[in-house]
């Protein structure tokens, strides 16, 4: 099976690491449009689905790094790769900890003149210094831009509102379509596409999803349909699971079939996502059984349908 998924660079590590955070990956970007187009972003759901979205994708990007930095390794001695594996574990560790805090202060500093008098440049500098400092220590520009962008967004967002707003319109008008573009440029559908390794992936990683989620939240005290809707909804893999695809592919982990793979499972999982969300919504059931609070009329329930 190895050779199938593997590519030049892949080893037993980082592809089984690449195979998790493939069946564990939510779309929290897919999900956000999906709760707004069906006007429930604001529930209970909402917030639970999201809330844990944000919080497992930081454990995976990590452990994407880690496997990246692991990559085409065994042709290096252990002081070198143990090197490069501390080094990208490092520079994910201080992006999410002690730098995003130095920058925050930087933000609103009295002496940042480039951040009052022209956010939009500033907001782009800090994005270009954490591509600059990652291609120094030959760490992934993917997860730089992840950390940047944890760093300039914080809760006084007022301050660089305007301008996350024009980098957002430009990045979704022009850059976005030009990286999907890319994507599909590397999709060979003649010659990088398995029919039985695409159906196998989808149906078996979706099971193991859902069965995960499913565990998880009896343990936290969900039952019946809220399993059901929560374990399809954090299924939506969306443009973090082609992320990954390509992340791994330009790497060298996995082949071209399994990154065909990877970047269709991406579709089909965020497509069923919210058609599901959508019959439920119209059927008019709940997303989530009502609190104790909702139950005694404390709290309007707000998880059934929105009105017309």
């Amino acid at each position: 099976m190895r050779p199938v998924l593997a590519g030049q660079n892949g080893n037993r590590i980082s592809l089984i690491v690449i195979l998790a955070v493939g069946v564990a990956v939510t779309s929290v970007p897919v999900v956000s449009k999906i709760f707004a187009d069906l006007k429930i972003l604001h529930t209970r759901f909402a917030r639970l689905v999201l809330g844990v979205a944000v919080l497992e994708d930081i454990v995976l990007w990590l452990a994407l790094a880690i496997a990246t930095a692991m990559a085409g390794k065994t042709v290096l001695n252990p002081r070198e790769m143990s090197f490069h594996l501390m080094t990208t574990i490092g520079f994910f560790a201080l992006g999410l900890t002690i730098i995003p805090r130095i920058v925050k202060r930087i933000n609103k500093a009295e002496f940042n003149v480039l951040a009052k008098n022209s956010p939009v440049g500033y907001a782009i500098a800090v994005l270009l210094a954490y591509c600059v400092v990652a291609g120094l220590l030959d760490v992934s520009l993917v997860f730089a831009a992840f950390l940047a962008g944890f760093a300039v967004v914080h809760k006084r967002r007022k301050l660089f509102a305007e301008a996350l707003d024009a980098i957002g319109k430009v990045s979704f008008a022009f850059f976005i379509p030009i990286y999907f573009a890319i994507v599909g440029l590397k999709l060979d559908l003649v010659h990088g596409f398995s029919l039985w390794m695409t159906v196998a992936f989808i149906l078996g990683s979706c099971v193991v999803k859902i069965l995960s989620v499913s565990l998880a939240g009896r343990l936290a005290g969900f039952r019946g349909l809220d399993l059901i809707n929560l374990a399809i909804t954090t299924n939506a893999r969306g443009g973090p699971g082609i992320v990954l695809a390509s992340v791994a592919f330009d790497a060298g982990i996995i082949s071209p079939k399994f990154y065909t793979t990877l970047v269709l499972a991406a579709i089909v999982t965020s497509q069923v996502a919210g058609a599901w969300l959508d019959h439920v919504l119209r059927k008019g059931w709940a997303l989530l059984t009502p609190t104790a609070a909702v139950q005694s009329g404390i709290v309007p329930t707000e998880e059934s349908a929105p009105a017309a």
